[in-house]
């Protein structure tokens, strides 16, 4: 009996050991280094703060809803039907949440698998399982099984943990896609709404120098029947009015591609969507203050590169590991009878255990 107990306890303090061996390369994070770069800006004076600052991802931020600086209950209302209607941003959500539940999965196969199983079985076992004569005549057999399972793979050179970390990575780096879109969108359902406003200023713009050119036209022909002028000045009048007109009629055009394209964002048929003409009024936005580099720290699309990457260091971990054997152990615990009747009897008591 002891000789039983040391083989079990020799045998499970080397799964953990080889548990332990993972093949996966370390993944550093990547670091700004300062090595060869100068302590301060060549051009800064010596009385200015100019000295290199380390970067400190900040992408986690939250951004708020930035848009309301401007003051403009259209704006944001079109920003809440984008957010809730925009197709690109729906992919990126159900992206993320497919990363999520993989991640899940894969997460669960560092622990044992539990399963139940009810039903018949009909299988011809040969006559060397049954213990029978070679010539021996078999028949197959009704088998009923009633059986509660566990199976489990160990961790042998970290395969599982590395398959789980790079789902786990890859979950990061959809949160911060999805961030990215849902930044993107906004910033574009902004920029489409304030084109418009802008086209609309210019289309109240050309309307009057449209009008301004027919009342130098009547006037031109007015003195042309008078005697006053000749037939060029007319002539120019008349070039000036098509003129105006001719932008004003492209202008229109603009304006409305760049409805179309709002519509688009908001999840729309352009068809079904109008904005009312108002011209851009003037805009008092306290912008905060900031650097690029700030900027760059809160960046999700480089957060997500840099989460690819964790990803793909620990999948040449699970591609290692294939190399080396894997060790599943599976067992089971039940009941198994020819006769249904006889199914939960305790001489129908069944027990597996086994790689």
């Amino acid at each position: 009996m002891q000789t039983q107990t040391s083989t079990y306890l020799t045998l499970l303090a080397s799964l953990l050991i080889l548990a332990g061996c993972s093949v996966a390369p370390t993944y550093p994070r990547p670091n700004v280094t300062t090595a060869a770069v100068p302590e301060r800006f060549k051009e800064a004076p010596p009385s200015t703060d100019s000295a290199w600052k380390t970067a400190q991802p900040a992408e986690d931020i939250p951004r708020g809803e930035w848009w309301k600086i401007f003051r403009d209950p259209t704006l944001d209302d079109l920003e809440a039907q984008a957010l809730a209607a925009n197709q690109d941003l729906r992919a990126a959500a159900a992206r993320l949440g497919q990363a999520r539940a993989l991640a899940q999965n894969a997460r669960s196969a560092l622990f044992p698998q539990v399963g139940v199983g009810f039903g018949p079985t009909r299988q011809l076992q040969s006559a060397a399982a049954q213990g029978l004569a070679p010539d021996a005549d078999t028949k197959p057999v009704t088998l009923w099984r009633a059986q509660a399972t566990v199976s489990y793979e160990a961790d042998l050179f970290g395969r599982v943990s590395s398959v789980a970390d790079a789902a786990r990575f890859d979950a990061e780096k959809n949160a911060a896609l999805f961030q990215s879109t849902l930044l993107a969108l906004q910033a574009d359902v902004a920029q489409a709404y304030f084109l418009v406003r802008e086209l609309d200023a210019s289309q109240a713009l050309y309307a009057d120098m449209v009008r301004s050119r027919k009342e130098a036209l009547r006037l031109s022909q007015r003195r042309y029947d008078e005697g006053d002028v000749g037939e060029l000045n007319l002539a120019r009048a008349r070039t000036e009015l098509a003129s105006a007109e001719s932008e004003a009629t492209g202008i229109s055009r603009q304006r409305a591609v760049a409805e179309h394209a709002l519509a688009i964002l908001l999840g729309k048929a352009p068809a079904d969507f109008t904005l009312p003409a108002t011209p851009l009024n003037r805009v008092n936005a306290k912008v905060p203050v900031g650097l690029p580099s700030d900027l760059l720290e809160r960046r999700p699309d480089i957060a997500a590169a840099e989460r690819a990457m964790a990803a793909a260091n620990a999948r040449i971990g699970a591609a290692r590991s294939a190399y080396f054997p894997r060790l599943s152990l599976t067992g089971a615990l039940g009941y198994e009878s020819n006769e249904l009747g006889d199914l939960f009897k305790h001489a129908s008591r069944t027990a597996v255990f086994g790689p």
